[in-house]
C-alpha cells in the first residue's frame, strides 16, 4: 500500500512568462490534483494559484520543487493530518 497525503499548494506567479511552464507541470501531475483555482491580481501584475492534491509525499515534493525552480514563481505547501493508503 502506498501512503498518500492531502495537501494544498499556494503558488504566487510574479513572472507571467513562467505561467505556461507552470500549467504544463500541473498538467503533468494532473492525476494527483483534486482541484485548482487561479486568481489574476491585475493591480499587482501577479497570479495566485491554489492547488489541492492527494499524492505520495515524494510526488508532492517533486512537484513543489519543480514549481519552485520556475523563474519568478514561489510555492508553499500546507499538509492535512489525514493520511490515506492506496
Amino acid at each position: 500500500m502506498i501512503e498518500t497525503r492531502v495537501a494544498i499548494m499556494g503558488i504566487i506567479v510574479e513572472n507571467t512568462e513562467s505561467a505556461e511552464k507552470l500549467n504544463s507541470l500541473l498538467h503533468e501531475f494532473g492525476s494527483y490534483i483534486i482541484g485548482r483555482m487561479g486568481i489574476p491580481y491585475r493591480e499587482k501584475n501577479i497570479n495566485i494559484v491554489s492547488v489541492a492534491i492527494d499524492a505520495p509525499q515524494r510526488i508532492i515534493a517533486a512537484l513543489s520543487g519543480k514549481i519552485g525552480n520556475l523563474n519568478g514563481v514561489s510555492v508553499k505547501i500546507a499538509y492535512s493530518n489525514l493520511k490515506n493508503h492506496e
